[in-house]
């Protein structure tokens, strides 16, 4: 895991000259796996940029580009919202490391633990990730910021894992 003082992560908000980076990520074999049809997942991340709805970011560590973030409202999703039992406030996130060289070094753990630590401090009470319930890796990362199982649930795509961290349970990792 990468030592607390040896880096630093930042959140900058996604722009359009972002995009064929973001293609190149969602087209490598890690990210691919979990995210859906490349093109169909950047005609959406890039009409998310000008959305009320979702704020995208791209993960930045010591100033370079190494994944994607987002958080999103899912009260003022379009769709059918499987998460309306959550409370109001509640922000869910989806975010991958898109630097193949950068995976199991315990950066995802912390970047989303300060992304997490960002949302509370901008007043959410609940933070929200459904990884699918194969994503095994995904889930124990999840688990070692703070997130809690909540309850499984159907989507287009197979099965997924509502996962919460609540603001008053914050102890997040350093």
């Amino acid at each position: 895991m990468p030592n607390k003082e040896d880096v630093s992560y930042s959140f900058r908000p996604l722009e359009k000259k972002d995009m064929p980076l973001l293609a190149r990520w969602l087209a490598a074999p890690h990210v691919a796996q979990w995210w859906g049809d490349k093109e169909t997942e950047l005609k959406g991340i890039e009409e998310d940029i000008d959305s009320i709805a979702v704020e995208p970011f791209i993960i930045e560590l010591d100033g370079k580009p190494i994944g994607y973030i987002q958080s999103y409202d899912p009260y003022l999703d379009d769709g059918e919202n499987p998460f309306e039992d959550q409370p109001t406030g509640t922000l869910g996130i989806d975010q991958f490391i898109g630097e193949p060289d950068l995976i199991g070094k315990g950066h995802g753990t912390r970047l989303i633990g300060e992304f997490v630590e960002m949302l509370f401090e901008e007043g959410a009470p609940r933070v929200i990730i459904d990884p699918d319930t194969a994503n095994t890796v995904a889930i124990r990362v999840y688990e070692k910021v703070g997130f809690h199982p909540v309850r499984r649930f159907k989507t287009a795509t197979g099965e997924a894992l509502l996962m919460a961290l609540d603001a008053e349970d914050e102890e997040l990792p350093a």
